[in-house]
């Protein structure tokens, strides 16, 4: 890429610098001629002054006086002088084959003949005196003046060489900012690129340390968000993975030690332990089930029933369900709801599963005798839910993970404090299946409040 930039910029100057002489050249060169072919006509109105002294200082047409004017002619061209009655006193010219003998062919610019020329110009001048008209002079001189003479392609030359000159240099100047810019510009490119292999080998403590504000810059700044978010999701597959495996062994050993207790006669498979065994059964059952739920939600491939819902019958409906665990706990429970219907359209048992979860577990992290409360209350636009308890609360910094699979606030994962460790999960994806939204407030040792906002309408996407 560097070869490309520093070839294309190099390119892009040398055609620049071409065009840009040519131009120059071409309009240096019609100005000079128009400068020249001015100046010679204002040479040849001058001309009849010029001869008229001359024969009134001679007294006659002196060939040598003649022949010093014609050398100061424009070059190419060529005047009749005759006197008044049509009789040919002399013919002067400066021609350019004249001029290139005399000079030995000096220069290539001058290396032209008479015939080089295409258009010509004609005009007739009368040459007075004090008694009257001394002669006629007819002129033929070149339409557009050549540039031959020595000291204008001199001029002419030294314009071109410092023309090339600058250009040769702002060409220098050109490849060396080109040489850096692209240096420039590809380095972090490569950082990037070296660092990007780092990480897909698997090293995702890797990142760019690229301070620009450009493009280049904010490109580093996603990168580095990429890789932190990449870290972050390596973290969660492997705490969801060891998660997972808990989740799975806790059960499978606990039913495998009843089992090879009843192969060995230590326990009796009686009604109580065989009770023990289905409750964990039960719960890999449960598990299986919160995660097939779960992956369909995140999937996209759960469908919702949009119907009217009535959301204080349906909490008022978990509260029941929970109510006698409640009370083994001495749980004191307020709910508080408007006196008036509060409906939303969505999906009844999506709903009712999202409210039992949260419900049980405000329930399940309360202390002991502590107090449960549920506030239900609605605006033209949405319904607001506030589900309440006093207990250990929630760290300011697992606040953000909560809602992740099997994550969970205290890490000794003890069945006193936990169920399946998805929730949440499903809590939140339920939630956002509706179009509504879920936060959370936690005092350490005091209380957690979760908030959940609904749409009273879905919108429906196309």
């Amino acid at each position: 890429m560097r070869k490309k930039l520093f070839l294309s910029t190099l390119i892009i100057a040398l055609i620049t610098l071409t065009f840009s002489m040519l131009a120059v050249n071409l309009v240096f060169h019609q100005q000079f001629s128009d400068y020249l072919t001015k100046t010679n006509e204002a040479t040849l109105e001058q001309l009849p002054t010029r001869l008229g002294s001359l024969y009134q200082s001679k007294g006659t047409w002196d060939p040598t006086s003649l022949d010093e004017i014609s050398h100061t002619l424009p070059i190419g061209t060529v005047v009749t002088l005759t006197d008044p009655s049509g009789k040919l006193i002399a013919t002067l010219s400066n021609m350019m084959d004249d001029m290139m003998h005399a000079q030995g062919g000096m220069s290539m610019g001058m290396s032209m003949s008479s015939s080089s020329i295409t258009s010509w110009k004609t005009k007739t001048l009368t040459v007075s005196g004090p008694l009257g008209t001394l002669a006629t002079a007819v002129v033929r001189y070149p339409a557009s003046a050549p540039i031959l003479n020595p000291q204008d392609v001199l001029f002419q030359s030294s314009v071109f060489r410092s023309l090339l000159f600058a250009g040769g240099l702002a060409l220098l100047f050109g490849i060396i900012l080109s040489y850096f810019t692209s240096r420039r510009l590809v380095a972090p490119l490569k950082r990037l690129t070296q660092a990007a292999e780092r990480i897909g080998q698997g090293h995702l403590d890797e990142r760019v340390g690229i301070q620009t504000k450009d493009e280049i810059g904010q490109l580093a700044l996603a990168f580095n968000a990429m890789v932190d978010n990449l870290n972050s999701q390596e973290n969660l597959r492997k705490q969801f993975t060891a998660d997972i495996a808990h989740e799975l062994r806790t059960p499978l050993t606990s039913i495998k030690s009843y089992i090879e207790a009843f192969q060995d006669n230590v326990l009796p498979a009686n009604q109580e332990n065989l009770s023990s065994i289905h409750e964990e059964i039960d719960r890999l059952v449960d598990l299986s089930s919160d995660l097939k739920d779960l992956n369909v939600a995140e999937i996209g491939a759960l469908t919702l029933a949009h119907e009217p819902v009535d959301l204080k019958y349906l909490i008022t409906k978990v509260i029941r369900s929970l109510h006698s665990l409640m009370q083994e706990k001495q749980l004191t429970l307020n709910w508080n709801a408007p006196p008036e219907l509060v409906t939303t359209t969505g999906d009844g048992r999506l709903l009712t599963r999202l409210f039992y979860n949260l419900v049980h577990n405000a329930y399940r992290y309360s202390n002991i005798s502590g107090q449960i409360t549920l506030s239900l209350s609605q605006t033209s636009d949405f319904s607001e839910i506030r589900i309440k308890n006093t207990g250990m609360g929630i760290p300011e910094e697992d606040l953000p993970f909560i809602f992740e699979r099997f994550y969970r606030a205290d890490k000794s994962r003890t069945r006193e404090t936990g169920g399946t460790g998805i929730g949440l999960a499903l809590v939140q994806q339920i939630t956002a299946l509706h179009q509504g939204t879920i936060t959370v407030q936690s005092k350490v040792g005091q209380e957690t409040e979760f908030i959940i906002q609904l749409p009273k309408k879905i919108k429906l996407v196309e």
